[in-house]
């Protein structure tokens, strides 16, 4: 990291001192064990970085659009509203999500009411954690994986000669799979094998979970060429990491598919849920659309996170383009 100047230290300090006293007084505690201190300079860290990768995107954005369509509010500290950021920082580390894991949470800014809230979005490890945390019934295990060409798989159901379900997997060729033709996701449960649950995904079944905007930078596919700063109006090829996002979509389903238990909820679970659902309400859903053919937009997450797919509940994800590290983050 770049030697850091005198504003920035004294920004991280007094950022340090107010989710302190948040994180004290909401917990009881006279102060902050060694790793707690360590995640909320994580999250100040993570934070700050996105912020400064969401105003240099601001600016870049803002040329050649009508005064009606750019976005003066600067992404900067000031400008963030963080009576509600030290709230939710405070019940996303206490439920365990850190920044500085990779795919456990992403932090994303939008514009109300002339500032800027940070929500937080988990990634796929995220959703694991929670569904770990508030599942109704949590299995001992869950395996996901994709299913090549060359793969011999076959799903054996629940019926009159098989109490369990289960699955034959075989990977033929470690060198030679062949094309992508779909996945799948087995829960088990150690102690009630009965309840066992296979579901198996056709690549049809995973490309509808793909987000709408999703980048070629990482599903594959084609992007816009740029020369000097400007679009040519041509195509370029690009490989992707398809076998990445198949498997992080699949993986999404598995443990968004775990009921949360309501005697679980506390009030960390609710402070983030209702973050995201403001973030949801927001204008930033349209922003998101009204500018989906452009180059970027106004919304950026933290700092190498490329792509966030925006999924609440289980709805059509919304994807929110940054910068070009998402394999990593999300």
């Amino acid at each position: 990291m770049a030697e850091e100047n005198a504003p920035v230290r004294t920004m991280r300090e007094g950022f340090l001192q107010v989710v302190t006293a948040e994180f004290c007084s909401s917990s009881n505690q006279d102060e902050l064990n060694d790793f707690q201190k360590r995640l909320i300079v994580n999250y100040f860290n993570t934070i700050d970085l996105s912020l400064k990768d969401a105003e240099e995107k601001r600016i870049k954005t803002n040329v050649g659009k009508s005064e009606n369509y750019q976005n003066n509010l600067p992404y900067l500290w000031a400008n963030v509203n963080t009576d509600t950021l030290k709230k939710n920082l405070v019940s996303a580390a206490r439920i365990g999500f850190d920044p500085a894991q990779k795919n456990h949470i992403n932090m994303l800014p939008f514009k109300k009411n002339n500032r800027y809230e940070i929500t937080f979005i988990e990634g796929y490890k995220g959703i694991e954690l929670k569904a770990q945390k508030y599942g109704l019934e949590v299995p001992s295990g869950i395996a996901v994986e994709v299913v090549y060409a060359n793969d011999r798989f076959k799903s054996i159901k629940k019926d009159h000669r098989n109490n369990i379900e289960n699955y034959e997997f075989e990977i033929t060729n470690d060198f030679d799979r062949g094309e992508i033709i779909g996945g799948f996701y087995y829960k088990f449960f150690t102690e009630n094998p009965e309840k066992n649950k296979l579901m198996v995904f056709t690549m049809k079944d995973i490309l509808k979970r793909k987000p709408q905007y999703a980048s070629a930078e990482f599903w594959g596919g084609e992007k816009d060429e740029w020369k000097n700063g400007k679009k040519t109006g041509k195509k370029e090829p690009v490989e992707g990491w398809l076998d990445e996002m198949c498997l992080k979509t699949i993986s999404r389903a598995a443990y968004n598919s775990i009921t949360i238990d309501s005697t679980k909820i506390d009030n960390d679970y609710a402070q983030i849920r209702q973050s995201q659902q403001e973030f949801k309400e927001s204008e930033v859903i349209n922003e998101i659309a009204e500018n989906a053919n452009i180059e970027s937009i106004d919304i950026t997450p933290v700092i190498d996170v490329g792509q966030v797919e925006v999924l609440i509940d289980d709805e059509q994800p919304t994807t929110v383009k940054a910068g070009p590290n998402f394999l990593n983050g999300n």
